[in-house]
């Protein structure tokens, strides 16, 4: 979990004053526009969202407390219960719209317990909502459909992000393989349906 205090070099008990006062100083030192090299203009942009999310997480009282809340838990220390708690971080902040942070804490996981295909799979959900990361995406969702070959969730994940992607045929033949296992997954019928037409063709 991502200590945005430390991030934003600011203490515990940091007034909203104070965590604007420090968002602002870091914004404008490390904003990416400042930088011509595309990998450190990339390493800016995100740091950039990082401090964005903290600023907006820290300055307002509701999720300041359930994160300072989180922040205080006992931490795991060996590493399924490390990916766990990353894992259930990660979904708190995509339910909490944090793309960024949702990310890092899904790789997180998906890092520490390789063999778990469920976080493969929603962090490869989670990556495919970035165009730059749709190979990163579709890779772990076919790990996930490794790990768990009669899975047809993660088949179904992964027909649809294809067909995202233009490639009808390949979105095709996942959701038809989705489909063989479960009838009624839901992404894999819907693939099928937009894609009947290619289907007809062949």
């Amino acid at each position: 979990m991502t200590d945005y205090y430390e991030l934003l070099a600011v203490s515990r008990d940091a007034s909203a004053a104070e965590i604007r006062k420090a968002y602002a100083r870091l914004a404008k030192e490390r904003h990416p526009d400042r930088f011509n090299d595309p990998q450190e203009q990339s390493e800016a942009q995100r740091f950039f969202m990082e401090i964005t999310e903290a600023f907006n997480t820290l300055t307002n009282d509701k999720s300041r407390r359930e994160y300072d809340e989180a922040l205080s838990k006992p931490r795991a220390t060996d590493p399924a219960g490390m990916a766990a708690e990353a894992y259930e971080a990660g979904m708190r902040a995509h339910e909490a719209n944090a793309y960024s942070q949702a990310v890092e804490l899904l790789r997180q996981a998906a890092y520490l317990a390789p063999k778990e295909a469920r976080y493969r799979s929603t962090l490869g959900m989670l990556l495919a909502r970035n165009r730059e990361w749709i190979h990163d995406a579709v890779q772990e969702v076919e790990e996930a459909i490794q790990l768990e070959p009669n899975n047809a969730a993660h088949r179904g994940l992964l027909a649809e992000i294809l067909l995202g992607q233009g490639l009808k045929l390949r979105a095709r033949k996942a959701a038809e393989a989705a489909i063989a296992l479960d009838p009624n997954e839901r992404k894999a019928r819907r693939v099928l349906a937009e894609t009947a037409e290619e289907a007809g063709g062949r």
